[in-house]
């Protein structure tokens, strides 16, 4: 059997094992049981003295990891199985989204004080020019790095010297995903949307493009790491709501088995600290999706941040990311990621179809209406004066749908 120590906000706090069959299995450790202010790792994996077998716990922990094209090449670099969880977290699972690190049982023991290896612009320029051959930097000596998702991207501390390579589980404080080539300006049209989300009161991720030599990129700051009074960076937990729900990503979206909208709004009212505030985000984050032509927004695309306030855990929805207009893109698929009442293609939607979420969200039908089309005066107005073509062009997108809104909801 082959086990990893799980470490959360650098204690720990179980043990992640392999049996002798491939399957993971999951424990807290007992002192983490009896530790007071003690939290479990996941809203799916409850502070209990038992084994979570791989059914309950690879939502969570499989969730750390990357996914489709990156992931299989990432399996090769390492000489493992593609579906190799465990060997895989083994590998890249030092730097996770959140606050959880996995450390090989026995292996010496992380050091306290924060390695960074700073390197030059030529230098994060070989590293980009490097990333479809060795996504997220897999092989480089002491970098143990892992981010979600199927997009290339790298994880890096920014600091007033540049760019850095985050050493032995050091936390990174931001995310630099290079524009994918056979999608032009999408750089600019996820920096837009974030931005316009924040304009319009929908806490986001605060992102920009950046140039690195050829290569056009948004460069993210990590909403889940944070500075102490000394400067030291802090790392904050989070989790996507596939993870808290314990849904595999290979199945993050609902017609594959995923969660639906009504999933997202039961986990928030039920895991939040504050679910009147949040459950309105949430609904204004449907919203604005809809009228920016965000076919894509799956489980994994929302998350909850844990953070600690004395000795109380606060849990509430984490900010915004991954906003992008995929309707400017013709070759993507217009159908959504999950679907509206009882349909997945927007251009389908009805009244009743608004009318059927709000009551399976828990939304009375006045409240809905009223908070959808105030919602979209104000994605309307703070749309206008666009800078660039990309920007007009989800402008136009949004003001047609406005109308459509306007006209359904009447």
């Amino acid at each position: 059997m082959k086990t990893l120590q799980v470490h959360l906000l650098g204690q720990p706090v179980g043990i992640l094992e392999q049996t002798s069959s491939g399957r993971i299995e999951f424990r807290y450790a007992d002192a983490w049981l009896q530790k007071e202010g003690a939290h479990p790792l996941s809203q799916s994996l409850p502070l209990e003295a038992r084994v979570f077998d791989e059914r309950e716990c690879v939502g969570f922990f499989g969730g750390l990891l990357p996914e489709e094209h990156n992931r299989e090449i990432i399996a090769r670099n390492l000489g493992i199985s593609a579906r190799n969880d465990f060997g895989m977290l083994r590998e890249i699972g030092g730097e996770c989204a959140g606050a959880v690190s996995l450390i090989e049982v026995g292996a010496p023991e992380v050091p306290s004080a924060q390695d960074y290896h700073f390197i030059t612009e030529d230098q994060l320029v070989a590293l980009l020019d490097q990333l479809p051959q060795r996504p997220l930097l897999t092989g480089q000596d002491e970098v143990r790095l892992s981010l979600a998702g199927a997009q290339n991207k790298v994880a890096l501390y920014k600091g007033e010297r540049g760019f850095a390579l985050p050493l032995h589980e050091s936390p990174s404080t931001h995310i630099i995903k290079p524009e994918i080539e056979r999608f032009q300006n999408l750089v600019e049209n996820e920096a837009y949307c974030l931005q316009l989300a924040n304009a319009c009161g929908l806490p986001s991720a605060r992102a920009e493009p950046a140039q690195f030599g050829s290569h056009r990129c948004l460069l993210v700051e990590r909403y889940d790491r944070s500075l102490d009074a000394d400067g030291t960076i802090m790392r904050l937990h989070q989790e996507d709501f596939c993870q808290a729900l314990g849904i595999s990503s290979r199945i993050k979206y609902q017609n594959e088995g995923g969660p639906g909208l009504a999933d997202c709004f039961s986990l928030l009212r039920r895991a939040a600290s504050s679910p009147g505030r949040d459950l309105i985000r949430l609904f204004n984050a449907v919203v604005f999706n809809y009228l920016i032509g965000n076919s894509d927004a799956h489980g994994k695309n929302f998350s909850l941040l844990y953070r600690a306030e004395g000795r109380r855990l606060l849990v509430e929805l984490a900010p915004f990311y991954d906003f992008v207009s995929t309707a400017s893109y013709p070759e993507l698929s217009p159908k959504m990621a999950m679907k509206i009442g009882g349909q997945y293609l927007p251009d389908k939607l009805r009244a009743n179809d608004w009318e059927k979420l709000w009551e399976a969200i828990g939304f009375s039908k006045k409240q809905a209406q009223k908070q959808t089309l105030q919602f979209t005066e104000v994605v309307a107005t703070n749309s206008k004066n666009p800078e660039s073509e990309t920007e007009a062009g989800i402008g136009r997108l949004i003001q047609e749908r406005m109308e459509t809104l306007r006209k359904m909801l009447a």
